[in-house]
């Protein structure tokens, strides 16, 4: 019987993930690629028996593939080698989550991730042609942008395995161990990537577009210039619009208090209503994917949402009790059976999508 792997591998390579989905090995060959780092496959073979004498390290992922060693013994290798590396990082896990918590500010500085050099490119390389003015830009400016971007990369980076880990720990996740694109881990035998994200402004703005209301920026300028609360039109948006909300939120006379009152009040029920549909989130997810390029594998969506304060929504990421809680009370809800319920159909750019996403929302500071 000829192999199918190369089928597999270029379904793989091609990103077509719902076509390897459908493939009646394309899971197995998914989680074989997980441990196939040289290292990782021989001590698989070495597990089950498997002769690899002659063969060569970069040929062993499709000559033990081609062998059809049972997906039991292949999962069971896989959560070995999980509960080994998961050990180490327990041991060291109050720390880091303890080094989270000095994070007092999330703010990227203007340089924002996935567009670093084309915004130092664009604003500065090309723009300043003195000499004497770049290097004043680069003491002044750019260090502490990059202060910023580092950070909150660095508080991405490790607050994302806290995360990914607590998926990995409920015993129905088979987690992925590497060299797979796209998958973090498998539930229920589906392969999914992790995305943490927040209740998006994008997807705010474009709910109150369909309810015929203006947009929050809008109303926040337009209620400052009416109470006569002076700002800085000048400054980037993001950064007014934050400055804003704050003074609205702290000026003491009734008209402001009433203010945010409805404007939070708007937001908890267009958030409501998205966690009681959220397939149009899911939709909205998928097309707005930034300067990545596009594409449609599975995902969960972990959505995290500060019900009092949605800018501070980055500090659940830190809060494993509250993730803890949420997201294994919601995959002991899941079950073989439940996952076709995922499946997913969008249109865009004129291109039919299938895909299966899942998501979740942490909602904090719910009164």
């Amino acid at each position: 019987m000829p192999s199918d792997f190369k089928a597999i591998r270029k379904l793989y390579d091609d990103n077509k993930f719902v076509e390897l989905l459908h493939h009646p090995n394309g899971i197995f060959w998914l989680k074989l690629r997980s441990i196939s780092r040289s290292e990782q496959i021989k001590g698989f073979c070495q597990r089950i028996q498997l002769e690899t004498e002659g063969i060569q390290s970069r040929q062993l992922f499709e000559h033990v593939y081609n062998q059809r060693p049972d997906n039991q013994d292949v999962e069971n290798f896989i959560r070995e080698l999980f509960q080994q590396e998961r050990a180490e990082r327990k041991q060291n896990e109050d720390y880091i989550i303890s080094q989270l918590y000095q994070m007092k500010v999330f703010d990227w500085g203007g340089l924002y991730q996935n567009s670093l050099e084309q915004t130092i490119v664009d604003n500065y390389i090309k723009k300043i042609q003195n000499w004497d003015l770049l290097n004043s830009a680069i003491e002044n400016e750019i260090h502490i942008s990059m202060k910023g971007y580092v950070q909150c990369s660095w508080y991405n980076h490790w607050s994302s395995i806290l995360v990914e880990d607590i998926f990995k720990d409920h015993p129905a996740v088979l987690p992925a161990m590497g060299l797979v694109k796209k998958v973090d881990f498998f539930i229920h035998n589906f392969p999914f990537d992790l995305k943490v994200t927040y209740f998006p402004d994008g997807y705010i703005k474009a709910l109150r577009k369909a309810e015929g209301l203006r947009p929050e920026f809008t109303l926040l300028k337009a209620f400052c210039r009416q109470q006569g609360i002076w700002f800085d039109n000048d400054k980037l948006d993001g950064i007014l619009f934050s400055e804003l909300l704050a003074k609205v939120t702290e000026h003491p006379s009734q008209a402001a208090q009433d203010f945010i009152s409805d404007f939070k009040a708007t937001r908890m029920r267009l958030l409501q209503q998205t966690v009681e549909n959220p397939q149009a989130l899911k939709v909205w997810l998928y097309e707005n994917q930034g300067v990545r390029r596009f594409d449609a594998s599975n995902r969960f969506f972990l959505v995290l949402v500060d019900a009092d304060d949605f800018d501070e929504s980055w500090k659940l990421k830190r809060n494993k009790d509250l993730l803890v809680n949420s997201v294994h009370s919601h995959l002991d809800e899941m079950s073989p059976d439940t996952m076709e319920n995922l499946r997913l159909e969008f249109q865009w750019e004129n291109e039919n999508y299938e895909t299966y996403a899942d998501i979740l929302f942490v909602v904090a500071n719910q009164n």
